[in-house]
């Protein structure tokens, strides 16, 4: 062990494994009350591959994709960690379960060996995994919609009216299309989240989340085949022939821990293997949140808001609504904003001037720290900017990535912090936006729960409460979602009767630690209205000039790449 101390008696543990969009975590949690034992971190070597892939070839616009090779290193590298920081006997543990980004993609041969791992397709793109924000395929999500709509298909409600060009469909048909003998060589195009339970049990099982919300799977039923035929005839055996399994529901044992697997982790060979869950959807019962009501929104590069409801109603540009995709015995919704850290991440590393860093570093914060602070002394309004958060497109309500961000007010007196603080609240606008499509809906909204690493962020928990006018409460944990894997973890290995009462003995949640602030709520709600007025305009007034600037983007990078 490099850890000092003695192992500890902890009784039953359990492993969450929180796979993100740049690094994936493994937490060590005891079953009897959720305390968080140990954790640890490994970044992913290769990142997101947007620009080339790692032995050279440059990528188009709009392209993310990933090495599955670096999953698996997760398991080699943050498991083992995790239990030595923990101080626990691995004999202790009992179960392992995790988390994905989704949708992302792995294609794989039949015996499940990613297709960037053949040598001869390890220079083609569409042999790599393609991650959540992948958004290159929104042609194709464009011509799945308009046949859906005039083919009146009953499972397009189920998700606002529209496809997102990150769901599996769009991406299977883009890998169709554009790399046939990639398609061909295909025999599996599994998610993720599937794909790494795969590698830990022996057996391919498509779980109930990512099945309903990213398979189109309502009511035991998948697009039919007339319909991928009319897409493209050779998309008609897409379901049959690529992604349909035997599915698994939420916390349920798929099997058990490989001697290979156990190899990886440390971890006792034989122990429960949880299906696998979207890191969205596995943080409500983290955080206690799983009751009508509560709308969790788990706030990192991109944010996801997911809700449970005692009926099923049609929310416009919702992701999608399952029946039992967050807890058994519930609708499930999903809804969500395609950029906010990134966001941020983007505005601080690739606009912000050098003096702001200086300053930062004289002050010892870093630059997200030092805007924060200087915009917090502003009051609503003061710096006369509105923003648009689109600069990864629009996933709720519009389902557009062909959208882009916006900055409305800009003058010679804008100042860096400025333009940070109209940043976070055209986030926090664009939360409003969904919350009100599920007022409207007849979904209330009476309690919005934050997780995520953006919830240390005071100032945007607090705009977010004065922007939605709702009580927020925060997650009791800082790794929602390897807690939340955690507690499937220990479903799946039989310590619980169900997830309700898994959830009460291992989650928590702050109730209502950021409350609207009255002055505040009303300042908001007049630049509130400036921002429907942008976002009706651009978004919905058939003002094409931000899909002209998308196009005339990748018509410029094509052309420079011949």
């Amino acid at each position: 062990m490099t850890d000092s101390r003695t192992e500890q008696d902890a009784g039953p543990v359990v492993v969450g494994v929180d796979f993100g969009t740049l690094s994936g975590r493994a937490l060590v949690v005891r079953v009897a009350d959720g305390v968080e034992l140990g954790t640890a971190v490994h970044e992913y070597p290769h990142g997101v591959l947007d620009r080339a892939l790692p032995g050279g070839g440059d990528l188009g616009p709009e392209w993310a994709l990933q090495v599955a090779g670096d999953y698996v290193e997760v398991l080699r590298q943050a498991v083992p960690a995790a239990v030595r920081d923990a101080g626990v006997d691995p004999a202790d543990v009992v179960g392992i379960a995790t988390d994905f980004t989704a949708c992302t993609m792995v294609p794989t041969t039949e015996d499940g060996t990613p297709l960037s791992e053949v040598p001869e397709l390890a220079g083609v793109p569409h042999a790599y995994v393609k991650l959540w924000k992948h958004h290159a395929a929104q042609p194709q999500a464009d011509r799945i919609n308009e046949l859906a709509r005039k083919r009146s298909e009953v499972w397009l409600p189920r998700y606002g009216g529209l496809i997102s060009s990150e769901w599996e469909f769009a991406k299977g048909l883009q890998l169709l299309e554009e790399a046939p003998e990639v398609y061909a060589a295909t025999a599996h195009f599994v998610e993720a989240a599937d794909w790494i339970v795969w590698r830990l049990c022996g057996k391919l099982r498509r779980n109930a989340c990512t099945a309903g919300y990213k398979g189109i799977l309502q009511d035991g039923t998948y697009p039919s085949r007339d319909f991928l035929a009319e897409l493209h005839p050779g998309f008609a055996g897409f379901v049959a022939e690529k992604i349909d399994r035997p599915l698994a529901g939420l916390g349920e044992r798929v099997g058990s821990l490989t001697a290979e697997a156990a190899g990886w982790t440390g971890l006792p060979e034989g122990i429960a293997v949880a299906a696998g869950n979207v890191d969205a959807h596995v943080t409500a019962p983290a955080a206690r949140a799983i009751e009508p009501g509560q709308m969790v929104a788990i706030m990192g590069t991109s944010t996801c808001h997911v809700m449970n409801g005692e009926v099923l109603r049609e929310v416009p540009g919702m992701c999608g609504v399952v029946d039992g995709g967050i807890t058994a015995g519930r609708w499930g919704y999903e809804a969500g904003q395609s950029g906010v850290g990134d966001i941020f991440g983007w505005y601080v590393d690739q606009q912000v001037p050098a003096y702001v860093a200086e300053e930062a570093a004289a002050q010892g914060r870093t630059v997200h720290e030092h805007l924060t602070e200087l915009a917090s002394q502003q009051a609503v309004g003061e710096h006369g900017l509105v923003a648009l958060d689109w600069h990864s497109g629009n996933r709720s309500v519009l389902v557009d990535h062909d959208l882009s961000g916006l900055v409305v007010g800009l003058s010679l007196a804008t100042r860096p912090q400025d333009v940070y603080r109209a940043l976070l609240e055209a986030t926090a606008f664009g939360t409003r936006t969904i919350v009100e499509a599920f007022d409207e809906a007849g979904v209330p909204v009476e309690e919005l729960v934050v997780a995520g690493g953006l919830l240390k962020n005071e100032l945007l928990m607090q705009i977010y409460a004065d922007v939605t006018n709702l009580p927020l409460s925060t997650i009791g944990s800082e790794q929602g979602p390897a807690l939340g894997s955690a507690i499937h973890a220990a479903l799946a290995a039989g310590c619980y009767p169900d997830i309700g009462a898994a959830a009460t003995a291992m989650g928590g949640r702050g109730r209502a630690v950021y409350r609207p602030i009255a002055e505040n709520v009303a300042a908001y709600e007049e630049l509130y209205a400036e921002y429907r007025l942008l976002h009706d305009h651009f978004g919905r007034g058939g003002n094409e000039v931000m899909h002209r600037l998308r196009a005339r983007r990748r018509q410029a990078r094509e052309v420079a790449s011949r």
